[in-house]
């Protein structure tokens, strides 16, 4: 068998073993008949101990697996974790950092290869294969050993993940560990101290969290229904398509009827449900394994049952969650919303008033669910990949959103210093709340107005609450992602006019349809490889002129007797694209002028989101009435960073200079052509990013409602020359690190040190 062969079927088989222990146990063996090597180990790190343990063993003394460690100066094995590097040696016993291990009956091995186990960037373990004679490795065995540890890997983490690797979570095996911190990417800045709700997603069984049952009799006649509803289903559909397949075709249904009436299966996810496990755990757990064992079967046909086991698997998932109670009535007070994947759909089936917290396993800092949480002012944390998710339903947390951290069974101790933060974030809400009614106007005169971003309903209220003068960017395309097909006129009609009415006579500026990227529409899929640059925002409306029309009219009719609309265009390339945008907004004028409305033309502009029109915004300046900067999605693609990606998260940087470069350059572009200029990504709504902004020259800052009284606090307490300077002196800088601890320098020296991120306990 060809070594890519040996390969793609050691990753199947582990990527479907019940737990860690599982998969260790098939790599090493399956490792050690492969390269015919007389040992094969694994030793992993252990975060409590400090040591690297050996956690499964093919050649040496099985007894030693788990007792015996290397802390990480000791031995080979601590210098291959130490460079993180393959060491290939021929005499093991005889370098100078061997370390012989009691116990393991490693002395009879001589050569020796040993590779790290890392996943980004951090080391997990090392992988080692021995052999009695003194040899060196060749390079085609070094090379599949080094692509085994890097799929290695991805399966320790999502096991850890998943809950599937026995953790210091697991009070049954050792002590519960206190103040377990979880490192992820800060996504909205505050604290919350709660507990965890895991929300999975429908029918995903990979998702599905362990809960402890509360009622057996429930439990057992929600899952009875729900098996008796897929073959019910199953039949159904049988019998639809009788007519039009093949008797070999319409073998499949048998083989499923077959598969639940097993009793096997059945009994098996009953047993589970009594011993404590709720049904759609159990039934994950059983489904989990039935797959694993057809998966490991040879026999191409046996094997291919794998899928088939999990679709039913799903099949049930659905009913049960159909039957299910409404998670919205689970949510405790100080409730954190934690799942594999948040979404904005997850966000309204929580009650405000009980959401303290958010946290997802996988998702970046600037993904929309993110963008939605800053705008909601709830603490969120996010691409905390590493975290036992499916068991933490229930535990108390604490949520970090400055510093993307979460803690799992926080000590008292730790809960004191965070209940600190706590209050003195309310005693500075209530000092800012006194700004309401004030400009934003330096201390030598100079007035910025601070407009909002919109989307959500309850965004409204809070935004006139702290003070908005407009809208800067309205989201139109929240209303579209909570439904179930596209709203009509009417209905967009119904949501725009809410919006215009409460801001009147201060302006509203609608973003015309921008799905696409990470914004996906539930009925009207679009699947890509890179949907960030795919078809998304104005792309998709010029594509589809019938939905860019519906949602101008309706934008149009909702402001009539207002008159304070405006309207922004998403992701444009080209002059091309404008043209045609202002042509179909010209015509939905006219045509709802000759059905007898009152409409005026409102003022049209674009947003700057890509490096194409960044090095066109004179023109553009030229084609419309403003211009707007999206700097989140021109921060990603200058920088060439997936904004969603938790593991390049720490490559978007706001304050890079080339991002700076450019929002400079766009500032004075449009100031040429003596257009007015806005921004409404996120470094507005920093207040050290708002003060540079300001020196830049851009007319109105668009920031999310909960961060506006801080920006407004910043620009109300320094001098537009101070900014001035304090933009000289980042121009002058390369780093983007070093231009943050700048401004935020730069704040405290103003009097400014409320609006720096609050002083964090340490803990290790």
């Amino acid at each position: 068998m060809s070594i890519l062969k040996i390969l793609r079927k050691i990753v199947q088989e582990v990527s479907t073993a019940a737990d860690l222990d599982a998969v260790l146990t098939i790599i090493v063996s399956r490792v050690q008949r492969a390269m015919a090597t007389h040992v094969c180990s694994v030793f992993l790190f252990d975060a409590v101990t400090q040591r690297y343990v050996l956690r499964a063993t093919q050649g040496l003394n099985p007894q030693a697996v788990g007792q015996v460690s290397l802390a990480e100066n000791e031995g080979v094995v601590g210098l291959v974790a130490k460079r993180a590097e393959p060491i290939n040696l021929q005499d093991a016993s005889s370098h100078p950092a061997f370390y012989f291990l009691d116990t393991t009956g490693e002395e009879q091995f001589h050569s020796f290869l040993g590779v790290p186990i890392i996943h980004q960037r951090r080391v997990l373990g090392v992988l080692v294969v021995q052999q009695q004679e003194k040899r060196r490795f060749d390079e085609s065995e070094e090379a599949f050993l080094v692509t085994l540890s890097a799929q290695l890997a991805g399966i320790i983490a999502h096991a850890h993940a998943t809950g599937s690797v026995q953790t210091q979570l697991d009070a049954n095996q050792r002590p519960v560990q206190q103040d377990l911190r979880y490192e992820g990417v800060a996504a909205a800045p505050g604290v919350a101290i709660g507990r965890v709700v895991v929300m999975s997603l429908p029918a995903d069984l990979d998702t599905v969290p362990d809960k402890e049952v509360k009622d057996l009799a429930a439990e057992l006649e929600s899952f009875a229904k729900a098996l008796e509803a897929v073959r019910e289903e199953v039949r159904q559909v049988a019998d639809n398509l009788a007519s039009r397949l093949s008797k070999d075709e319409q073998a499949l249904f048998d083989v499923y009827l077959r598969m639940l009436d097993d009793q096997a299966l059945a009994q098996e996810v009953i047993a589970r449900i009594h011993a404590g496990n709720w049904a759609q755990g159990s039934l994950r757990e059983v489904i989990d394994e039935h797959v694993r064992a057809f998966t490991a079967m040879e026999d191409p046909y046996l094997s291919e049952r794998a899928t088939d086991i999990r679709d039913l698997g799903s099949r049930i998932l659905s009913h049960l969650q159909e039957a299910g109670p409404a998670q919205i009535t689970d949510f405790p007070d100080h409730a954190i919303l934690l799942a594999d994947e948040l979404t904005p759909a997850m966000l309204g089936l929580a009650p405000e008033n009980k959401l303290a917290g958010l946290v997802s396993v996988s998702g970046s800092g600037n993904s929309h669910a993110a963008i939605l949480a800053r705008s909601m002012g709830i603490p969120t944390v996010m691409g905390v990949v590493d975290l036992p998710y499916r068991r933490l339903n229930g535990r108390e947390v604490v949520v970090d959103g400055y510093n993307g951290r979460l803690y799992v069974n926080p000590s008292d101790e730790l809960l004191q210093a965070y209940g600190r933060i706590l209050n003195d974030e309310k005693a500075m809400a209530t000092e800012l709340q006194a700004l309401h009614d004030l400009p934003a106007i330096t201390t030598d005169g100079y007035r910025l107005p601070l407009w909002v971003n919109t989307g959500l309903a309850a965004d409204v209220a809070r935004s006139l609450e702290r003070g908005a003068e407009g809208i800067g960017l309205y989201r139109t395309e929240i209303p579209f992602m909570i439904r179930e097909s596209f709203p009509s006129e009417q209905e967009q009609l119904e949501s725009y006019r809410k919006q215009l009415e409460a801001f009147a006579p201060l302006p509203v500026t609608m973003r015309t349809l921008d799905i696409g990227g990470d914004k996906a529409l539930p009925y009207f899929p679009i699947d890509e490889e890179n949907p960030s640059l795919g078809w998304r925002g104005i792309r998709i409306t010029l594509d589809h002129p019938e939905i860019f029309m519906v949602q101008v009219r309706a934008m149009l009719r909702a402001s009539v007797g207002l008159n304070n609309l405006r309207i922004m265009l998403p992701m444009v390339t080209s002059v091309h694209e404008v043209e045609e945008a202002k042509r179909q907004i010209d015509r939905a004028c006219a045509e709802l002028r000759e059905e007898g409305y009152d409409v005026h033309a409102p003022p049209v502009g674009v947003m700057i989101e890509v490096p194409a029109a960044v090095y066109q915004a004179r023109r553009f300046a030229r084609m419309v009435d403003f211009i707007s900067v999206g700097s989140n999605d021109l921060t990603q693609y200058l920088l060439a960073v997936d904004r969603n990606n938790p593991r390049v998260a720490g490559l978007y940087a706001p304050y890079h200079p080339a991002v700076l470069k450019a929002l400079d350059f766009i500032a004075h572009e449009a100031h040429k052509e003596r257009k007015h200029v806005s921004i409404c990504g996120e470094i507005a709504a920093d207040p050290g990013g708002a003060l540079l902004l300001m020196a830049m020259g851009y007319d109105v800052l668009s920031v999310n409602a909960n961060n506006l009284p801080r920006v407004k606090c910043a620009i109300r307490g320094v001098s537009l020359e101070e900014a001035r300077h304090l933009l000289l002196k980042v121009r002058m800088m390369h780093d983007a690190e070093e231009i943050h601890q700048t401004l935020r320098q730069a704040l405290r020296a103003f009097g400014l040190n409320q609006l720096t991120r609050p002083a964090i306990p340490e803990r290790e």
